[in-house]
């Protein structure tokens, strides 16, 4: 126990390796991998286990790392002139969950954009184009075991498309989704109360809540880049 007047042990005396200043950024790595070979590999993704070089109390070890190499997502959060999202009902198997969700899909078309992406999913998924696109959110929702990378992009002025400009025809669990647009605070209520459990969706409704309140001004004109 400290004694009066005393002060805090540093953080290296500690060890906790605790900072304070600046807010941190995360910044790529790659340790060394010793080989890599596919366990499995289905329709759109592959469990692959890598042997990677780590540190260990007697020295460098090698440890396998097994993970699900993803080739990532998008969703597109499209809100209206009321800050309504539109948001959409989905089946989702894994989970044993009715889901509700933003429009969102695979990057599975080799060479697409993100962007490109989230927009053919809002087109496809549920009918509808934006005129101004936004980086919304961009995040890897289970880096301890999959490679996935999910990015989430706001599309502004809404506007529903017919039938031919759709160009797609539904299947499986998309064939009876429900669309509802959703006022964007109540929205943010739901996830906060725990009614909505899509990673994308939580994630980019708390992003465009946060957004809000400065009227989207702090967000960057969304690019073409991967």
């Amino acid at each position: 126990m400290r004694g009066p007047g005393e002060p805090a042990p540093s953080a290296a005396a500690t060890g906790t390796g605790t900072r304070t200043g600046a807010v941190p950024a995360d910044r790529p790595e790659a340790w060394r991998v010793e080989g890599s070979e596919v366990a499995y590999r289905g329709a759109k993704t592959a469990t692959r286990v890598d042997r990677v070089h780590m540190p260990g109390p007697d020295g460098d070890e090698v440890v396998a790392r097994e993970y699900l190499d993803h080739p990532g997502a998008v969703a597109a959060l499209a809100l209206d002139d009321h800050e309504r999202v539109l948001m959409l009902s989905q089946y989702r198997h894994p989970v044993g969950h009715r889901l509700w969700e933003l429009p969102a899909g695979v990057r599975d078309e080799e060479g697409e954009p993100p962007l490109a992406t989230a927009q053919r999913e809002l087109r496809e998924e549920a009918g509808f184009a934006a005129g101004d696109w936004y980086e919304l959110a961009d995040f890897f929702p289970s880096p301890g075991f999959s490679s996935e990378r999910i990015q989430v992009f706001l599309g502004r002025g809404p506007t529903r498309l017919n039938a031919d400009e759709i160009g797609f025809e539904r299947v499986h669990e998309e064939t009876d989704m429900e669309l509802r647009w959703v006022p964007l605070a109540e929205a943010a209520e739901a996830v906060m109360a725990g009614r909505l459990h899509n990673g994308a969706t939580v994630v980019g409704v708390l992003a465009a809540s946060r957004a809000a309140r400065d009227s989207f001004a702090s967000l960057r004109p969304a690019g073409t880049g991967s």
